[in-house]
């Protein structure tokens, strides 16, 4: 089984990273690869643009990992309660070229935030939008308080509780 796993952040200390890699990490038998939003770095979408150079080829290449996947293990980061601008502008270019950017790949939906609601607000709008561009979306997880619940250096969940519920999301819904 192979996880393709992300943080929906641009940031080179992005928790939302982190999350997704432990939470990929917690699959059995699974070859887990970890993408960094930075290796997809594309010039803002517009349509002038499309128009004038046509279908990018970093898109391109992001899709060609989302077809290669078996599970999708996204965290997506929330700048201003939505979607940040990294993922959004990777987001728009894909969707461009293949309607269905996530392809039907099961998909464990997280968010995170350094704030008590972890990021529920991306969460909820990734949870009703997503679906509509191929995410089958089987689990959501928010971590609260990503700084009192997650070790960094042990890379993992700290919070008992929290480590619990995650742990038994994924066990219980692929």
């Amino acid at each position: 089984m192979k996880i393709i796993a992300f943080g929906g952040s641009n940031s080179q200390h992005s928790i939302n990273k982190h999350l997704a890699t432990y939470a990929a990490g917690l699959f059995e038998n699974a070859q887990v690869e970890v993408l960094d939003l930075n290796d997809y770095a594309m010039p803002l979408f517009s349509v002038d643009l499309e128009k004038e150079i046509g279908q990018h080829e970093i898109a391109k290449a992001f899709l060609k990992k989302m077809e290669g996947a078996d599970i999708l293990v996204v965290s997506l980061a929330e700048n201003n309660g939505n979607y940040s601008a990294a993922f959004k502008n990777i987001f728009d270019w894909s969707s461009r070229i293949v309607k269905d950017v996530f392809q039907q790949k099961p998909m464990l939906l997280l968010a995170t935030s350094p704030g008590a609601r972890g990021g529920a607000s991306v969460l909820e709008i990734a949870n009703n939008a997503l679906p509509r561009y191929g995410a089958q979306i089987k689990a959501t997880f928010s971590l609260p308080a990503f700084n009192a619940n997650f070790n960094l250096e042990e890379n993992k969940i700290s919070n008992a509780e929290l480590d619990k519920e995650l742990r038994d999301t994924i066990k219980s819904s692929f």
